[in-house]
């Protein structure tokens, strides 16, 4: 009788088991659900303030536009959002720059091709190589620029200032000029000053073969 009572126990307590299971079932489904729809609009958002900054956003950045202050859930999302344009066959790219910082940009094969398109570009040619000097030789004094670009490069460097693309100091009597953080983020370039001219060989190319002349 005891064996009886322990087996209709244990087929109670499995009927139990199977109805709540039965119940929970569309729970937990509902819940993987919403997880992945969540997943799904968190990628969305980072791909969108990607786009709309046009500049590079650091983990806090990104981090706000979450509307969380967990930088390893965001560093996972955004890391998964660079594999899937990696994945892509297109002409957009999300680049991890070495301090941390990611930015949307169009992939280098391509600039030259829709350069034109763009309605007015933010330097005209002397200014922008007065500037590739600049950033290239950096820390520079003004007197040296001036040597190598000419006269012409004191509205150059007043014009660069203005825009927040140099910054100077003083040393003495000489003044030292320095790109700004502004610069590194219009170009898309990392802040690290020990990789910034590597990178800005790519982007001003030859400029940087022998020293601009007047």
């Amino acid at each position: 009788m005891e064996h009886e009572d322990q087996t209709s126990n244990q087929n109670k307590l499995s009927e139990t088991a199977q109805q709540i299971g039965q119940t929970r079932a569309p729970e937990l489904k509902k819940s993987t659900v919403d997880a992945t729809e969540k997943k799904q609009h968190d990628l969305v958002l980072l791909e969108a303030a990607l786009y709309v900054a046009g500049r590079p956003l650091d983990i806090n950045e990104l981090c706000s536009v979450l509307s969380t202050r967990s930088k390893k859930k965001t560093e996972k999302l955004i890391e998964t959002l660079r594999a899937e344009y990696a994945s892509r066959n297109t002409s957009m790219e999300i680049l991890r720059l070495k301090d941390e910082r990611y930015v949307m940009q169009v992939k280098a094969e391509f600039t030259p091709l829709v350069k034109k398109l763009v309605n007015r570009p933010l330097l005209s040619s002397g200014p922008l190589k007065t500037l590739s000097y600049v950033a290239y030789r950096q820390p520079i004094t003004s007197k040296r620029v001036i040597e190598v670009r000419g006269q012409h490069a004191y509205g150059h460097l007043k014009l660069l200032k203005e825009m927040g693309l140099v910054a100077t100091e003083r040393n003495g009597r000489s003044i030292i000029l320095r790109t700004t953080d502004y610069f590194a983020d219009y170009f898309g370039l990392t802040q690290d000053a020990s990789s910034l001219k590597r990178d800005l060989k790519k982007i001003f190319g030859e400029a940087f073969t022998n020293e601009p002349q007047p």
